[in-house]
C-alpha cells in the first residue's frame, strides 16, 4: 500500500517510513509528487493535518497521512500552538529554529510556571472526502529550562526538559527520544489505527 507523506520534510518522512515498512506500506513525500501546499488557515492542530491531508489525498488520489506540532506553554494559555514554527517572527527574528528558542527564552524570563507540552497531531485520510479520518494525538509534558541544554535534534529540543526522562529532548540520543517525543507516540498510535483500519 502507497501513502502520501503530507510534508516535504526529509528527516519526517525517514522517521515515519522506518515505522510503517513492518506493515509493508511504502510512504511517499508529497513533494515527490506535486508541488504547492495546503492552505493551514485553522487554530488547532487536527484542522491543520486534515487539511494538509485532505490536499495531498486530492492531488495524488492515493491516502494521505498528514502531521501538524507545536509546543504549547501553560504561561501563555497554550500558545504558540498552530504558530510554533513562526513563534520568534512576533518579536522581530527572522524564522529559525535558533530564533524560536531564543525568543521563547527571553519570554520566559523570571517565569515561575515553566510547565509545557509539545503536541503532534497526525490525521490520515482515505480520500479527500473520507468523512472518518483516521487521528492519533502524541503529547508530551515537559519544562522549559532557562538555559539551552543538548546538541541533538531541533526546534526547541534544547529547552523542553522532559523530567521522567531527566533531560531535554536535546541531550537523549535520537533512539531514546523517539521513545518518549509527542511525535513517536503520535506515529505509534497512527501505526495501530492503520493495520487496524486500512489493511
Amino acid at each position: 500500500m502507497k501513502i502520501v507523506l503530507a510534508s516535504n520534510n526529509r528527516g519526517k518522512l525517514a522517521e515515519l517510513q522506518a515505522m510503517f515498512a513492518p506493515l509493508g506500506v511504502e510512504l511517499i513525500r508529497q513533494g515527490d509528487l506535486f508541488e504547492g501546499e495546503a492552505p493551514e488557515p485553522y487554530g488547532t492542530f487536527v484542522e491543520n493535518a486534515l487539511s494538509k491531508a485532505r490536499f495531498a489525498a486530492e492531488r495524488t488520489g492515493l491516502p494521505a497521512i498528514a502531521d501538524d506540532a507545536g509546543l504549547c506553554v501553560d504561561h501563555f494559555g497554550g500558545l504558540p500552538g498552530v504558530d510554533t514554527a513562526y513563534y520568534c517572527t512576533q518579536f522581530g527574528y527572522e524564522k529559525s529554529d535558533d530564533n524560536n528558542v531564543r525568543a521563547l527564552l527571553e519570554q520566559m524570563q523570571g517565569v515561575e510556571n515553566r510547565r509545557a507540552a509539545m503536541v503532534s497531531t497526525l490525521v490520515g485520510v482515505r480520500s479527500p472526502r473520507d468523512p472518518e479520518p483516521l487521528i492519533a494525538v502524541g503529547r508530551v509534558q515537559g519544562l522549559i529550562t532557562t538555559e539551552r541544554r543538548g546538541t541533538q535534534g531541533f526546534g526547541f529540543d534544547p529547552v523542553m526538559f522532559i523530567p521522567e526522562v531527566g533531560m531535554t529532548f536535546a541531550e537523549m540520543a535520537p533512539e531514546l527520544k523517539h521513545a518518549h517525543s509527542h511525535r513517536g507516540r503520535s506515529s505509534q498510535a497512527m501505526l495501530a489505527l492503520v493495520r487496524d483500519r486500512w489493511l
